[in-house]
């Protein structure tokens, strides 16, 4: 029996990356669907769930992506209401790529050991990686915080955090280079999170900063986020301070992604967003 994945795209085309690595991830057949909204949600999940028997359920699956996580957050909310008894299909929600980028990054960073007590300073943490990153280096036990250009926004990122995952995250304005140099004055890890080509730090930010041990820029667009790093380092030791670029744990995300994917098909109800791809993300580094 086919393995059939629909992807739910909250966009008004459905990611041409999404569906790549589904494929890669084991699905015979991706069907996909754009501009996806929770009005949208009941004749497709009906389809995916009443068409075969329950031993066979297993093979159809959905995948939720999309370039905003609080509109995925709510369409996986939507399909999951859908579901009861034994209809229901398992479902992975990976906004922006959120979830799986943010796991192999923070993966990453606890693989050095316990980060328990160390601070953590996650730079244009208002979008869907930087999101989750910030929850996930709470989770470990990091005291985080989180810039935007405006406070504002940064304390909106923290509130929807707490609510979503009960973790306590400080918000801070950071609108310049210089403004996330001093914010990161006593980080020991830093993680930059912003938009593709936005350098956030100089070299000097860090390089002058005894107390940063690790750090990690999402960014792969030159120029990187983080100033005198590069994309492809893979733990580079830069004095002390062990870095990775996006390339470097890029591989990794793939992976966890891929993973995903074949997960989805070993049964029908499983449901993997950011807690469970974490968890995966973290055995497999």
């Amino acid at each position: 029996m086919k393995k059939l994945l629909f992807q739910f795209d909250t966009d008004r085309f459905p990611s041409v990356f999404d569906t790549v690595v589904a494929y890669d991830g084991g699905a015979d057949h991706v069907i996909g669907h754009g501009g996806v909204t929770p009005d949208d949600i009941s004749a497709l999940v009906e389809g995916a769930i009443f068409t075969r028997p329950p031993k066979d359920k297993k093979n159809t699956a959905i995948f939720i992506g999309g370039s905003s996580l609080t509109d995925g957050q709510i369409l996986l909310e939507a399909v999951r209401q859908k579901f009861f008894g034994d209809f229901r299909v398992s479902v992975m929600m990976d906004s922006n790529g959120s979830n799986t980028t943010a796991a192999a990054a923070v993966a990453r960073l606890a693989g050095t050991g316990p980060l328990t007590g160390k601070r953590a300073v996650v730079l244009a943490g208002t979008g869907p990686v930087g999101q989750r990153a910030a929850v996930m280096l709470a989770k470990e036990g990091a005291e985080v915080t989180l810039t935007s250009r405006t406070r504002l926004r940064a304390e909106q990122a923290c509130e929807d955090m707490r609510a979503r995952f009960g973790v306590s995250l400080t918000p801070a304005e950071a609108a310049t280079n210089d403004a996330r140099g001093a914010a990161i004055a006593d980080a020991q890890i830093v993680l930059a999170a912003g938009a593709a080509g936005a350098p956030l730090l100089e070299p000097h930010h860090w390089q002058d900063n005894p107390n940063i041990q690790l750090m990690v820029d999402a960014n792969a667009t030159p120029p990187v986020g983080i100033g005198g790093t590069n994309i492809m380092d893979r733990g580079k030791d830069y004095g002390g301070r062990l870095v990775w670029g996006a390339i470097g744990f890029g591989m990794l995300k793939l992976a966890v992604h891929r993973a995903c994917i074949g997960m989805l098909f070993e049964s029908n109800d499983i449901v993997l967003d950011a807690e469970e791809i974490y968890l995966i993300a973290k055995d497999m580094a």
